[in-house]
């Protein structure tokens, strides 16, 4: 079962493709935003902002004090461990720097 996990947004990939590394609990992942940047607003608004992450693309924008909490729910559930697991499979390989349109 695949989940909405939380993360944050850490770095802007690609401005015109609407791409963000996010961090969840260590694990980079490009992810897009898409579905969350408002249309006036700038990707770059949404630095350091936690997201809820499903199959690579951001739902929701969610407070730090609600991804916490979900982190904590899913790693009670036994589901936490897996989707980390998961995530690390496309993840951004450490020291490597993702470039794009900035």
């Amino acid at each position: 079962m695949c989940l909405g996990i939380p993360g944050q947004i850490i770095a802007i990939v690609d401005k015109s493709a609407q791409l963000v590394e996010v961090d969840v609990l260590g694990v980079r992942r490009v992810i897009d935003v898409l579905c969350v940047l408002e249309e006036e607003q700038s990707i770059t608004d949404l630095l350091g902002c936690w997201v809820l992450i499903h199959v690579g693309f951001a739902m929701s924008l969610i407070d730090e004090n609600e991804a916490r909490r979900t982190l904590e729910a899913l790693e009670r559930m036994g589901t936490l461990e897996n989707e980390t697991t998961a995530l690390s499979l496309t993840a951004v390989p450490q020291g490597v720097t993702q470039t794009g349109s900035q």
